[in-house]
C-alpha cells in the first residue's frame, strides 16, 4: 500500500508544511477508515477512527502518529504531544517517521506557546533530517518569537519600574501635602512679632541710665 501525504495550513507560519501519514505494512480498516475522514475535514470522526485502530493494533505507528494530526487539528495541543511522543517510543531508529514525529510535536508546542520547547523539538527533527526546509523554516520561525518574547519581557520589567518610581514620586508628593503648610498670614504675624520684640529690646536700651565711664588715674 502506498504512503499517504496528508498536508495542512499552519496557522501560525503561514506556511505549508507537510504532514506525512506513514503506513503500516498491513493497517487496519479503522486506521484506513481514520485516514479517509481526515483528509475530508473531519478530524472528530478521524479521531474516533484512529482510537478504534489503536484498541485493535496499540503499537500501530500511523494510527498514533495520525491521532496527534486529528487531535492537532482540533487545536488539543497537549493530547496531540503526547501521542507524538508515543509515535516516537514506536519507531526509535525510522529517520523519516522521527522527523516527522519532532517536527508535529514542535507545531503542537508552538501553538501551546511553549516556544523553547518547540524550538528544541525543531532541533531534534533537523537532527533526523537535516534537508527538511520547512522543519528549518519552522524553527527560524520559533526562534524569533522567543525574540519577541524577552523583548516584551524587558519592556514590561522597563514599565513595571517607571510606575514603581511615579508610585514613590506620588507618595512623596502625598506626603509633603500633608505637612502643615504656613500661610501667608501666618508668615506675616509671626515677622511682626519678631519686630515688635526687637523694638521693645531697643525701647529697653533707650530708658536704661547712661553710666559714667570711669577714668584711669594717670601717672604725671
Amino acid at each position: 500500500m502506498k504512503l499517504f501525504e496528508i498536508k495542512w495550513q499552519f496557522i501560525l507560519f503561514c506556511a505549508l508544511i507537510v504532514s506525512s501519514t506513514l503506513s503500516a505494512q498491513e493497517e487496519s480498516t479503522d486506521v484506513r477508515e481514520g485516514n479517509k475522514l481526515y483528509k475530508s475535514d473531519k478530524f472528530v470522526d478521524a479521531e474516533v477512527a484512529y482510537r478504534k485502530g489503536l484498541q485493535k493494533n496499540p503499537k500501530s505507528f500511523e494510527g498514533t502518529y495520525n491521532l496527534g494530526n486529528a487531535l492537532f487539528k482540533q487545536k488539543k495541543y497537549p493530547e496531540a504531544l503526547e501521542q507524538y511522543k508515543n509515535a516516537l517510543a514506536l519507531q526509535p531508529t525510522a529517520k523519516d517517521k522521527i522527523a516527522a514525529a519532532f517536527h508535529n510535536a514542535g507545531n503542537a508546542l508552538l501553538s501551546d506557546k511553549k516556544i523553547e520547547e518547540s524550538i528544541n523539538a525543531y532541533k531534534m527533527a533537523l537532527k533526523a533530517n537535516p534537508k527538511d526546509d520547512e522543519t528549518r523554516y519552522n524553527l527560524a520561525y520559533a526562534q524569533m518569537m522567543l525574540k519577541k518574547q524577552q523583548q516584551n519581557k524587558d519592556k514590561d520589567k522597563d514599565k513595571e519600574k517607571e510606575k514603581e518610581q511615579k508610585k514613590e514620586q506620588d507618595k512623596n508628593q502625598q506626603q509633603q501635602q500633608q505637612q502643615p503648610q504656613m500661610s501667608k498670614q501666618n508668615a506675616q504675624q509671626i515677622l511682626e512679632a519678631l519686630m515688635q520684640d526687637e523694638k521693645n529690646t531697643m525701647d529697653k536700651k533707650k530708658k536704661q541710665p547712661v553710666r559714667a565711664r570711669k577714668s584711669a588715674d594717670k601717672d604725671w
